[in-house]
């Protein structure tokens, strides 16, 4: 039988999980915590059909017998009180009050013995209840609740929209603590990585070896290790190791990049596919012929057959696509204009053509030049941390409101992580620049 995992890790485990709910309340301010329902085709979910439906089974005959039995039923009301009492904060005194009297568990059972219990009587009263302390959302599943006549069916409903409610309260929790979260996050942040990294053996590996191949030997042979070079040093590295992550096929993996690879992955998506646009405009752009083209319309259709493109094998896909779209499009438009000649038209649209799917490669001069633009642009945002006062490079002028919102995020993301994660950068860069200059074993 295989080991349990130390309890040192196991905290360590839960300390991190804590940390990414803490990192996500913090960047994302739409933020909430979901219902999560297992999925259909799974052994858990099978199994906890099995146990609701077996638990509603046994309500529904005990309370079919003559006289009824109301043993699953006391539970059923036990736990519903302590649900309402858990969805009412300190000062709703006064109702807590009103659920105890009402609720009276032990007035409940005597009712029961002496055969006189209204079951649905509580049951209305728990319905309107909820009606005055849910959110509006739960308005209409309530309404749905209180016309219900079958009484298994309407404690099946109110079980089910009491678990929602502990989520909406949860919710409004988290927004309105949110300022208090955001301003400790970073230092909690810290704290419980450096929790992990006590028990994890070499945690920061494949930090090491993504921050390794930035460090070349003339960038170390030029820098001592005193604290201001190391600093210099490390700025100048992070920045091009992080825009290096905006490129298709890349999967950040260092362990100070997991709780954002996401949001890594989706900015890099979202910068390549504004490469491939911008690639296309600027191919169109050069086509004198094309002149009198509606460039921006035509922008926007390549901007919807990008959007699901994550890598450069959909993109392989997707070119063809994409070449019908834009010839379609400067054929409608030249058609309405008699701007050119069929045959210096048909000339023009092949060239395209050949020009657009050769986008594929990776190598395309074209297409580098664009990727080099939007990457200076960025590293310009991150150097300043600001991209609003920055000159949109004016080949991506029709791009600039979706290049300055990546901007944004991408500024957002990475100002964070070295904040958080500044601490192990620097070590990182000290040990590598000190191993060349002493030309010793690494140090651990």
């Amino acid at each position: 039988m295989a080991e349990s995992p130390p309890k040192e890790l196991l905290k360590a485990a839960e300390g991190l999980q804590n940390m990414a709910i803490a990192h996500e309340i913090a960047l994302n301010q739409n933020f909430k915590i979901d219902k999560i329902e297992p999925e259909d085709d799974t052994l858990y979910k099978k199994v906890k059909d099995i146990l609701h439906k077996a638990y509603w089974d046994i309500l529904s005959d005990e309370l079919s017998q003559s006289p009824p039995v109301y043993t699953q039923a006391m539970q059923l009301l036990e736990e519903i009180k302590q649900s309402l009492d858990e969805l009412l904060f300190p000062h709703n005194a006064r109702t807590k009050e009103s659920i105890n009297e009402v609720l009276d568990i032990a007035l409940i059972k005597q009712q029961a013995e002496n055969g006189v219990l209204d079951f649905s009587h509580y049951a209305q009263y728990v319905i309107s209840l909820m009606a005055k302390i849910c959110a509006p959302v739960r308005d209409e599943r309530i309404a749905e609740l209180k016309n219900c006549t079958n009484v298994i069916e309407t404690f099946k409903g109110v079980m089910e929209v009491l678990e929602l409610m502990k989520l909406d309260l949860t919710n409004f929790t988290i927004n309105m603590y949110r300022p208090t979260i955001v301003a400790s996050s970073i230092e909690y942040e810290k704290r419980k990585f450096s929790e992990f990294l006590k028990v994890q053996e070499d945690g920061l590996r494949k930090t090491r070896s993504w921050l390794s191949k930035y460090l070349t030997g003339d960038v170390i042979r030029a820098n001592s290790t005193d604290a201001n070079a190391v600093k210099q040093i490390t700025d100048f590295i992070l920045i091009e190791a992080y825009l290096d992550l905006l490129e298709f096929d890349i999967t950040p993996s260092a362990e100070t990049l997991m709780l954002d690879q996401g949001r890594i992955i989706d900015l890099r998506n979202k910068t390549c596919r504004l490469v491939i646009n911008g690639s296309i405009l600027s191919i169109l752009s050069a086509a004198y012929p094309l002149r009198n083209v509606n460039i921006n319309e035509i922008k926007e259709h390549i901007t919807v057959l990008l959007d699901s493109i994550n890598s450069n094998k959909d993109l392989e896909k997707a070119l063809p696509n994409i070449v019908i779209q834009v010839k379609a499009d400067i054929e409608k438009i030249q058609d309405s204009a008699n701007a050119v000649s069929s045959v210096e038209r048909n000339n023009c649209l092949s060239m395209l053509e050949k020009l657009i799917l050769e986008l594929s490669r990776a190598d395309h001069r074209i297409r580098q030049s664009i990727s080099s633009r939007i990457k200076t642009f960025f590293k310009s945002a991150i150097m300043l941390q600001s991209p609003d006062p920055q000159q949109i490079p004016s080949v991506l002028s029709l791009l600039g409101r979706e290049l300055m919102d990546v901007a944004k995020q991408f500024l957002i993301l990475i100002t964070r992580n070295r904040t958080i994660f500044e601490e192990y950068y620097q070590k990182i860069v000290t040990l590598v620049i000190r191993d060349e200059h002493s030309d010793c074993a690494p140090v651990h």
